[in-house]
């Protein structure tokens, strides 16, 4: 009876290991790079008479089946952005790089799910699009503790350096900080910067971000974007009545530097939905705004509003800036009718301009009654 039960284990277990091993790929601890652009994003010097381009926003690609397949929902905002990009190809507006705000693949820790299922549509981008990818650091990719030693922090950094190698500026260029996911680049009249907002307190960090934007040539670099995972201010369920503390420590110790610097745009995920958020202020130079875009409809579940933030302090705080909010586009309180999107961010000269476009069910996403807005007031 003993020899029955043992022999029949042994053939189940067996059988097990059959079946497993036909639906789940191969496990590897390395990652192939994804491939660069087949031409590469110029020198900054290179470009510094362009005034008119556009570029691709968006954030929170992860999938359901990370490691186990493509994703589905990103496959789909992929494929619609491929088609942007060979529409304006041939135009004076074309799209000349793809920003992404964080949050790859549920585990980042876990290099089979880089992969299996995100790798490869990064590649169709820079393959088929040819266009340069630039992908900052969400709680997802990296964990969202503050600590810098934090072990799972350590694993994704290195599953994200091996996985964008080939992508942003190398290791030792005075555009990147040695040991981060941070980073920066200019491109005609705008310069672009990548930050670690899980460890939004690090001053290792801040000091270098502040010392790029100390040392811009503003009569160049007219316009300023910081792309990043956490925002400063949502309505989902990462914020509203809640605060986290990323979002708390940007608002306390991050955003005084922007307004300090004219940056124009935050680029931000996290929530997995679109909203718009408009913060003015003024300074000696006269009235500013900075525009905070979420855009976290990359193929991850879609979320709902949950409430407004009480910003009240935060307003109180920046009193002597003059500082003052407006929710300029909300979400839907059901997350069906927060479509998957991408932002497509156009440029000329001083002026910027959003275009989003929702892919699937969501063609037609209006968030503004339509598609599109300018970010800028009437002037007086």
């Amino acid at each position: 009876m003993r020899l029955h039960t043992t022999l029949t284990a042994v053939v189940f277990l067996t059988l097990s290991v059959s079946v497993a091993a036909t639906q789940v790929p191969a496990v590897t601890d390395s990652i192939v790079p994804s491939l660069p652009p087949r031409t590469p994003l110029p020198a900054e010097s290179a470009t510094g008479n362009i005034t008119r381009f556009s570029f691709i926003a968006y954030g929170d690609t992860r999938g359901r089946h990370d490691g186990l397949e493509l994703q589905a929902e990103h496959k789909l905002v992929v494929e619609s952005m491929l088609g942007t990009i060979a529409r304006g190809a041939a135009t004076p507006d074309p799209i000349k790089f793809v920003l992404q705000s964080g949050d790859a693949v549920v585990d980042g820790t876990i290099s089979r799910q880089l992969s299996v299922s995100y790798i490869p549509l990064i590649d169709r981008l820079t393959q088929e699009g040819n266009v340069p990818y630039f992908l900052s650091v969400g709680n997802h990719d990296v964990g969202s503790s503050p600590d810098v030693m934090d072990p799972r922090r350590a694993a994704g950094l290195k599953n994200y350096f091996a996985t964008n190698a080939r992508l942003i500026p190398p290791e030792g260029s005075p555009r990147r900080l040695k040991g981060y996911p941070t980073y920066a680049f200019g491109y005609g009249n705008t310069f672009f910067v990548a930050f670690d907002s899980a460890i939004p307190d690090d001053s290792t960090q801040f000091a270098w971000v502040k010392s790029q934007l100390e040392g811009l040539d503003r009569r160049r670099y007219v316009n300023v974007v910081m792309f990043f995972h956490h925002p400063p201010f949502s309505s989902g369920p990462h914020g509203g009545a809640n605060i986290e503390y990323q979002a708390e420590t940007i608002r306390a110790k991050w955003m005084p530097l922007f307004r300090k610097h004219h940056v124009r745009l935050l680029l931000t995920g996290h929530e997995h939905f679109f909203e718009h958020w408009v913060e003015r202020y003024k300074d000696g130079s006269g009235q500013h705004r900075i525009d905070e875009i979420v855009s976290g409809g990359g193929g991850a579940p879609l979320y709902g509003y949950s409430g407004e933030p009480d910003l009240r302090e935060y307003v109180k705080a920046g009193a002597a800036d003059g500082v003052s909010m407006q929710h300029l586009a909300r979400p839907s309180m059901d997350p069906g009718a927060n479509a998957f999107h991408y932002v497509v961010v156009h440029v000329d000269g001083d002026k910027i301009s959003v275009e989003v476009i929702g892919v699937d069910w969501g063609r037609g996403f209006a968030p503004y009654r339509t598609n599109g807005v300018t970010l800028a007031d009437p002037r007086p």
